[in-house]
């Protein structure tokens, strides 16, 4: 009889750690030592990384966004959990890439060539867009213009 209840003890903490390691979230990028998952070139620009994260929390970083967007030809999409990007006025912090604006200026270089920049809101995007001109995407929109 303790055998048993051992046994059920032991699966329930087994599925609990099965869940708790499937946890989908972010992992840190080190700056100057992570390596770009699609190029392999080293991430070291803090304003233009991206991230994708599985829905079984494994996590893939990359040094641009357009390098997460040509990685997603690879990838089946109902395996992602979330799509991530820097946020250009606040380098490092991730944020919801599906909910980005995304500027393309050739004022800005990013890391691949690309001049593709995020931020959180439009009104951000719009704003640096008066200074450094460029075309506003949504992330949808992105993902059509770099397909093409």
């Amino acid at each position: 009889m303790k055998i048993h209840r051992v046994s059920k003890v032991f699966l329930f903490l087994l599925a609990v750690a099965a869940l708790l390691s499937c946890n989908a979230k972010p992992q840190e990028i080190t700056y100057g030592t992570d390596g770009c998952h699609f190029c392999r070139m080293t991430i070291v620009d803090a304003q233009h990384a991206a991230q994708l994260v599985t829905k079984k929390g494994k996590a893939f970083k990359f040094d641009a966004v357009e390098c997460m967007v040509n990685y997603l030809k690879e990838v089946d999409s109902n395996t992602v959990a979330l799509y991530l990007c820097n946020h250009y006025t606040e380098p490092k912090e991730l944020i919801d890439a599906t909910q980005s604006t995304f500027l393309i200026s050739k004022s800005i270089p990013s890391p691949m060539g690309a001049y593709l920049t995020a931020f959180e809101t439009k009104n951000e995007a719009m704003a640096t867009q008066e200074k450094s001109m460029g075309e506003l995407y949504t992330w949808d929109e992105l993902l059509v213009h770099l397909h093409n």
